[in-house]
């Protein structure tokens, strides 16, 4: 298991190139983006539903659980390596809390723990990485943590972000147009720019 473990963080945090994170990211935008603009009368109905939801929570927060205690027990510590154990006892009582105990919003808060921990590997594979562009990356993971944050630590902000969107349809295609742009530019400087990063890198250690 803790091979499995090292070797999951390995690639996830070491292993990822700017071009890959970029092409995955900038895909998951504009599909994502284009399936709810095209079902958006039964997405925006349906989009009620999701802080309480106790089966996407469930879901996320499953994945979210995994995710955290590979982490937890793949990362290095250094002086802390000791009480690594208080971290890996610790993510499953926070994971059997949540899903048994506080569980009333479970579906925001679900989502924003799997938002604050996606946002790392995407600021990993964009740090101080030559392409200027690298930043529509970046500005994107941190927009997960500020939303992540609120929707875990005030999982109600979730429920009136969607009354809000709800309220005028207008709203709803707006942001999915959006998405749909932000993906496309993700996507083209992916293509075009981030595969240069490690040919210049090579070139400047080889001076």
């Amino acid at each position: 298991m803790k091979e499995l473990s090292d070797g999951i963080y390995q690639w996830l945090y070491k292993g990822l190139s700017l071009q890959a994170v970029g092409i995955v990211v900038g895909l998951l935008l504009i599909i994502c983006h284009v399936v709810g603009l095209m079902r958006q009368e039964k997405i925006l109905p349906w989009l009620s539903t999701v802080p309480r939801s106790m089966n996407l929570g469930t879901f996320f927060l499953t994945i979210s659980f995994l995710w955290a205690w590979m982490v937890a027990t793949s990362m290095d510590l250094g002086e802390f390596h000791q009480v690594r154990w208080l971290a890996q006892i610790a993510i499953p009582l926070f994971f059997v809390g949540m899903l048994f105990v506080a569980n009333d919003y479970l579906g925001a808060r679900a989502l924003g723990t799997f938002l604050l921990l996606a946002a790392c590997p995407v600021l990993d594979a964009a740090f101080l990485k030559p392409p200027q562009s690298r930043l529509l990356l970046s500005v994107l993971a941190y927009a997960w943590i500020i939303i992540g944050l609120f929707w875990v630590g005030m999982p109600f902000t979730m429920r009136d972000q969607i009354s809000w969107i709800q309220a005028k349809p207008a709203r709803y295609r707006a942001l999915c147009l959006a998405g749909i742009i932000y993906g496309i530019l993700v996507l083209a400087a992916a293509l075009m720019y981030y595969g240069q990063t490690a040919p210049a890198l090579a070139g400047l250690s080889a001076t």
